[in-house]
């Protein structure tokens, strides 16, 4: 097997390349991200702590940019809140947060 990125030759255990890091898709794929409305620890409707887990920030600092794009904005920060309130599906009860690691070992 080898590696359609580079052409390295790979052994046929390999997840990723060893020379340039690509994924092999070999072996299970890791979790994606997904934007959801928080449920535990949401202030108004789970938006803003939604956006902040999804970019991996602090809620604290989503939060204050989402008010000083509203300011900014001249109010559009709110009508984006309400889209993102009723687009956005809710997060899974019971459904428990761990942050993916990236790992790159082969």
């Amino acid at each position: 097997m080898f590696c359609t990125n580079c052409g390295v030759e790979l052994r046929e255990v390999d997840r990723y390349c060893s020379q340039c890091g690509r994924a092999t898709g070999v072996g299970p794929r890791p979790a994606q991200k997904r934007l959801t409305l928080v449920q535990e620890g949401k202030k108004i409707a789970g938006v803003c702590a939604g956006f902040a887990r999804y970019c991996g920030v602090d809620v604290t600092m989503m939060r204050f940019l989402w008010l000083v794009g509203t300011l900014v904005s001249g109010g559009l920060g709110i009508i984006a809140y309400l889209i993102a309130w009723l687009m956005v599906p809710k997060e899974s009860p019971g459904a428990v947060y761990q942050p993916s690691s990236a790992t790159g070992s082969a």
